[in-house]
């Protein structure tokens, strides 16, 4: 895989120094919305008794939220490149929880180590060129034992859909739709649950 995380961290870089390890270093519009998300991906996916790979987990908010919910993974391993947010997750101590510090970019095949059934991706995407975003998938489709799960900021939202700037990227939905049948047809879609379409998920099972 080319190496193309530099770009892809800065922005997360940045919003470390300014931020810390507060919600903001997420880059997230808000909590609300990025539990909307959570959400519809706990609602997608059966997580039940899963070892679950969470791919640029940041604070391990998502691993958090399971848990607060009631949903009783097996295992959950969360990975992201920043060692600051990793050490805020590790400090967390999150029943049936690990977090390590990598560049999946850099170290795609760290994924499939881990064995996980289910590899979820919640806003890891969005500061990815397309062909970025392509290669990390791929990446996260051939690790995947059972289910690949992620989301993004779709371009067939409507007018009043928040406008994205810099870092923030838009992705083509139906090439990523296409992407997604190619490698199996069992695939799911919602972009129903932020309003006028501003973001998608996808639902891949082998």
């Amino acid at each position: 895989m080319q190496d193309l995380s530099a770009d892809y961290l800065e922005p997360y870089v940045r919003s470390q120094e300014r931020h810390g390890s507060g919600f903001d270093v997420t880059l997230w519009a808000s909590p609300m919305t990025q539990r909307r998300r959570f959400e519809v991906m706990a609602a997608m996916v059966e997580l039940e008794g899963k070892r679950v790979l969470d791919a640029g987990c940041s604070r391990g908010d998502f691993a958090q939220w399971l848990l607060e919910v009631g949903i009783r993974f097996r295992e959950y391993v969360g990975i992201d490149a920043l060692p600051e947010v990793i050490d805020f997750a590790n400090d967390q101590k999150l029943a049936r929880c690990r977090f390590m510090q990598a560049d999946i970019l850099k170290h795609p095949g760290i994924m499939a180590e881990h064995k996980p059934e289910v590899i979820c991706i919640s806003g890891t995407l969005n500061t990815m060129s397309f062909r970025t975003a392509l290669q990390f998938l791929d990446a996260a489709w051939r690790a995947a034992g059972e289910t690949l799960i992620f989301n993004f900021l779709s371009d067939r939202h409507g007018p009043e859909a928040p406008v994205q700037t810099h870092p923030a990227r838009r992705f083509n939905t139906l090439k990523l739709l296409d992407w997604a049948f190619r490698r199996t047809p069992e695939v799911a879609f919602r972009q129903d649950y932020l309003p006028d379409g501003h973001d998608a998920t996808i639902l891949m099972h082998r």
